[in-house]
């Protein structure tokens, strides 16, 4: 499950990147702190055809927030649209912050900082019945 880590806080990066080792995911996970690094890397994927089947998005960060880059990322929607989900991560569950996100078709939910172990099982058995559905 290719996945698409998106968070500049460096202590969550460093959990997420050890919850994926611990689930033999490691190689698996590219992780940035600079949302409009990772934008970059995902406009190289979709156009190689390649993009990640999962983006763990942060929703408060400097500069440019998860919201920014959901807007940023719309026009390569159709591209992603049954083959890329987006699950935000985020600090705080703010219901204004739970109707925002159904306003995005790629966004399949808020998940509560960090992600453990049996979100992150969660996300790999979706990803797997999307991809073989």
């Amino acid at each position: 499950m290719q996945t698409l880590l998106i968070d500049d806080d460096p202590t969550i990066a460093f959990f997420t990147e050890r919850l994926f080792q611990r689930a033999g995911m490691g190689e698996a996970l590219t992780s940035y702190q600079s949302p409009a690094d990772a934008i970059g890397f995902l406009e190289q994927q979709v156009q190689a055809g390649s993009p990640p089947q999962v983006i763990l998005l942060d929703l408060n960060m400097p500069l440019m927030s998860g919201w920014d880059v959901l807007e940023a990322i719309k026009p390569m929607e159709a591209q992603l649209q049954g083959r890329c989900t987006v699950y935000i991560l985020t600090s705080s569950l703010a219901p204004f912050d739970v109707a925002r996100a159904r306003q995005y078709p790629l966004v399949e939910r808020l998940l509560h900082k960090p992600l453990d172990q049996a979100e992150l099982q969660a996300i790999q058995e979706r990803a797997t019945q999307r991809d073989s559905g």
